[in-house]
């Protein structure tokens, strides 16, 4: 006999659960379907153990350079048993939170795979989920009134690459490195291949960068892309843009993969203990019963309305199996605004220019918004700002004075087009210019918010002042 439900969620990832909690909270019956463990890809192979990495990168590069504080210490040496095992207790410790979490709010979780099912005698409309377990026992049948889709996605390869997980690898595979090679190759300049190249630099690898654009970071503004550039060569790791890699050429032997890249009509050749992937991520909408509904798909996504909502229109789709920014953040937002809308509740939808972009790498980069190349693209007369972090008291007392922030503004009407920083906690600052975004603020505005002394914030104030030509300290 099949559950009745109000929704039933596919995937428990940060999109799927949070969706799942607010769902709850305004009174419905909910269950998750859930492959692996609640938190999903974020949690478990993604954003947390990855920023623990790089925080375990940061610390032994400053604990490298503590005689620039004044602080003697004795010989250092790098664990990465210990630091996989940091790792590991984080993400042990946000499981049972978001398990917790679940079953506070009386959300019923079936382990295994979910796929949606044609319309028949019993339902006239395509949407009952049938479960199956992973132990193999007998299928579950769940009947909800509304669906959500958020089964995530997985690292994507390049046709013709074999990944084995050891000496090609991707994202997934590195995250459980035990032992450091001596050098890698990472194929991908985006957020993902920058972080990956940031944490290995950091512990003492030899790291070259295959990036298939002119420039890494190719979404991000033209100036952090140019700084990041010069920041990363600085700390030797090599970066190859406009490079074609050819899967054809890989070989392994003694222990070296090499393999060749085009480059200017010119053929490269490269050779590293290990290669990392990090070309982006495919959604995972196979096997889950889409044949059986209406759903469109485009460009290996699934589309969606500005409410969430696919072709069938008790059938929500959310995070990364609905493409554009593949951020948990993102997931979240879109799983809150779904089910609010299901519910009949007014919801505006997500604009996003006021979504904002990270990379955890050292420096960090934050943004929202337009690029200056965007922005003049699409035919703004723009005025730039820009402030350097070491015009600023904390980043000297930090240590960190790499970066800068830079805010685009409408010349014509002083609306906020686009914000983009680099340098120290880049990510957590990046939050006021999202809540400018959302508040309509000028760059006048940010200028007259008193900033405290002595703090990284004030570079937002002295970038503001700069839009109109006006620093105090520039």
């Amino acid at each position: 006999m099949a559950e009745n439900y109000d929704l039933v969620v596919l995937g428990a990832g940060p999109g799927g659960y949070v969706a799942a909690v607010r769902a709850a909270h305004l009174g419905m019956k909910v269950a998750i379907v859930e492959k692996e463990k609640v938190g999903g890809v974020c949690l478990h192979k993604g954003c947390i153990p990855s920023k623990s990495l790089l925080r375990s990168a940061e610390v032994y590069h400053d604990l490298k350079r503590s005689t620039d504080y004044g602080i003697q210490v004795g010989d250092i040496q790098l664990d990465m048993y210990l630091v996989q095992e940091r790792k590991q207790k984080i993400v042990t410790q946000l499981y049972k939170s978001v398990d917790q979490l679940l079953k506070k709010n009386k959300i019923d979780i079936y382990y295994g795979t979910g796929r949606i099912l044609g319309s028949s005698i019993f339902s006239p409309r395509p949407g009952t989920i049938s479960v199956e377990k992973v132990d193999g026992s007998e299928s579950d049948m769940l009947t909800p009134q509304y669906v959500l889709i958020a089964t995530g996605s997985r690292p994507r390869t390049l046709p013709g690459l074999n990944i084995d997980g050891d000496f090609i690898m991707t994202s997934d595979h590195a995250l459980d490195l035990r032992s450091l090679p001596n050098s890698i190759l990472i194929i991908g300049g985006g957020v993902i291949g920058i972080e990956w190249a940031s944490l290995l630099n950091d512990f003492g690898v030899d790291v070259t960068i295959l990036e298939y654009a002119d420039r890494i970071l190719p979404f991000e503004d033209e100036d952090v892309s140019k700084e990041m550039t010069r920041l990363l060569k600085k700390r030797k790791i090599k970066v190859i843009t406009g490079a074609k890699v050819l899967p054809e050429t890989v070989s392994i032997e003694n222990d070296q993969v090499t393999l060749q890249a085009e480059k200017n009509q010119d053929s490269l050749t490269f050779s590293a203990q290990k290669v990392l992937v990090s070309v982006g991520r495919q959604a995972n909408i196979e096997d889950i019963g889409l044949h059986n509904t209406s759903i469109k798909v485009e460009k290996d996504v699934i589309q969606v309305n500005e409410f969430m909502q696919t072709a069938e229109s008790h059938i929500y789709a959310i995070g990364d199996v609905i493409g554009g920014y593949q951020l948990a953040h993102v997931a979240s937002h879109e799983g809150i605004l779904a089910v609010e809308h299901m519910a009949g509740l007014e919801v505006k939808p997500i604009d996003p220019l006021t979504i904002p972009r990270c990379t955890y790498s050292r420096p960090e980069i934050g943004s929202i918004g337009l690029t200056e190349s965007e922005a003049r693209s699409q035919g703004y007369e723009v005025k730039v700002g820009k402030f350097p972090f070491r015009g600023v008291g904390k980043s000297l007392v930090y240590g960190k004075i790499d970066g800068f922030i830079k805010i685009i503004a409408d010349k014509k009407t002083d609306d906020l087009l686009g914000v983009h920083v680099i340098g120290p906690h880049a990510t957590d600052l990046i939050s006021e210019a999202g809540l400018a975004k959302v508040l309509d603020a000028t760059a006048w505005e940010i200028a007259q918010t008193i900033h405290p002394h002595p703090t990284l914030s004030e570079a937002f104030a002295e970038a503001a002042l700069a839009v109109d030509g006006k620093p105090i300290h520039g």
